[in-house]
């Protein structure tokens, strides 16, 4: 029996990309006990995050995309506990416009797991928000970690550099709508929500970008 959990901590800082800039605050997902934990999405405040995690080993700072705003604050936290960071290398190029002079310690790839406390995350491939994002699933704590792929109400925004909308589409289709209909979604802002209250309304998506 898994003894993890998960924990949640806002941080709040700017979006930046193709030349915009937007105030957001982000969901930062701790996964683990008392020992030690993964911390997913390491965005803007390294102190809050460092905090969060206390004394505890940290296996890994985990990047479901590298949006600046998800990875700003991921080389301070690695650094600081001596934690790889792990992105898809599809993303490589969204993470060099952050951190040109720092790359991720290893690569993320489709079905590979990460294991913490006695729970593993399954590392699903999901493009269309970001040609390298990738969700989370957990299925001993019934839970997937979206990133910006899934939200409460629909897919993730595709309208700027390296996205695309058919392909989220087909992402959520393929990947996430096949998960457990229970299944809590614990997304990269905002709200959670679950696989079931989402099915239907993500429907109406696809139909509309067919």
């Amino acid at each position: 029996m898994s003894g993890a959990r998960v924990e949640l901590l806002t941080t709040s800082g700017v979006f930046a990309l193709d030349g915009g800039e937007w105030e957001v605050d982000n969901n930062v997902w701790l996964v683990g006990d008392d020992e030690e934990v993964v911390v997913v999405d390491a965005a803007h405040d390294a102190d809050a995050i460092l905090a969060a995690v206390g004394g505890r080993r940290v296996v890994a700072v985990v990047c479901t995309h590298a949006h600046n705003d998800h990875v700003n604050a991921a080389p301070a936290v690695a650094d600081a506990v001596g934690a790889p960071i792990l992105l898809h290398p599809d993303d490589r190029v969204l993470w060099d416009t952050t951190h040109p002079d720092r790359a991720p310690d290893g690569e993320l790839a489709d079905g590979q797991t990460v294991a913490v406390a006695g729970t593993g995350l399954r590392v699903l491939h999901t493009p269309g928000h970001a040609p390298g994002a990738v969700c989370l699933y957990a299925p001993e704590l019934g839970t997937l970690f979206s990133g910006d792929t899934l939200f409460r109400g629909g897919p993730g925004a595709t309208g700027r550099s390296y996205s695309d909308f058919p392909t989220i589409v087909g992402s959520i289709r393929d990947r996430l709508l096949t998960l457990p209909p229970d299944t809590v979604v614990r997304t990269g802002h905002g709200d959670s929500t679950t696989v079931g209250e989402e099915a239907p309304h993500l429907q109406e998506w696809i139909d509309r970008g067919h």
